[in-house]
């Protein structure tokens, strides 16, 4: 009996403890009512909000990548020789430089109206090598620089290459080499590692550095042996020595 006893006041004092501690939740949960529906409701404004804002920004993309798409069929659109007459079924240009005028305008309207999508970045790539193959240098490194900066490694790579171009040809040789070297150091999926070193060695040698050039090369060859690339640079340092 004693055992029983004994079985029987602990089952009441669990009893009693779970009902107390159940009490005690139902009191702090209708104590604290008014402080979990706020929290609640805000935590449910807060993630509308950014599937509200992800939404948006996806929505914008879209109607970015429309007029990019039109912009790059502009820089596609042919130029018609001169004294024929335009032809309405087949869009074309009188001359290089109005159709790169068009594209600008088209490249410039997709920053400005898409400021905040990933579409934008490509959109200012393009009106940065647009400039450049018009001669703008100055639009054409502002443009460049920006990109160059962005998160996106790959499109940034691409913004590299042309600003090393630039400066490659407007004799600021030391600027171009350090993204040269720069790219080669950190390959992307545009820009591999032998892409940057023949632009770095090339830009050696036409800068009177044929030392620099040719130890370049000899890394081109013995990092791809077989390869094209590497039969290149082996002919490189034929013509060196």
């Amino acid at each position: 009996m004693r055992a029983e006893t004994r079985h029987s006041l602990k089952e009441d004092k669990f009893s009693r403890t779970t009902i107390e501690a159940a009490g005690s939740a139902v009191d702090w949960t209708v104590e604290h009512k008014n402080k979990l529906i706020v929290g609640i409701s805000v935590a449910a404004v807060v993630v509308l909000a950014i599937f509200g804002i992800l939404f948006y920004l996806n929505h914008q993309d879209e109607q970015a990548s429309l007029d990019l798409t039109q912009a790059v069929r502009t820089l596609e659109t042919p130029i018609r020789p001169a004294g024929t007459p335009p032809q309405p079924d087949f869009p074309s240009f009188t001359s290089a430089q109005e159709r790169s005028n068009t594209a600008r305008k088209q490249l410039q309207t997709i920053i400005d109206k898409y400021p905040h999508t990933g579409t934008a970045d490509k959109a200012r790539y393009l009106l940065g090598t647009t400039a450049l193959n018009a001669g703008d240098n100055t639009a054409a490194e502002a443009s460049l620089k920006q990109v160059a900066n962005i998160h996106n490694a790959d499109l940034a790579a691409l913004a590299k290459m042309a600003l090393a171009t630039l400066y490659a040809n407007t004799n600021r040789t030391k600027e171009a080499l350090d993204l040269y070297k720069q790219l080669a150091d950190k390959p992307t999926m545009t820009v591999s590692r032998v892409a940057a070193q023949l632009k770095l060695a090339a830009l050696y040698e036409s800068s009177q550095q044929p030392a620099e050039a040719k130890h370049i090369y000899e890394q081109i060859q013995k990092e791809n042996p077989g390869s094209e690339a590497g039969a290149l640079a082996q002919s490189k340092i034929q013509e060196l020595k």
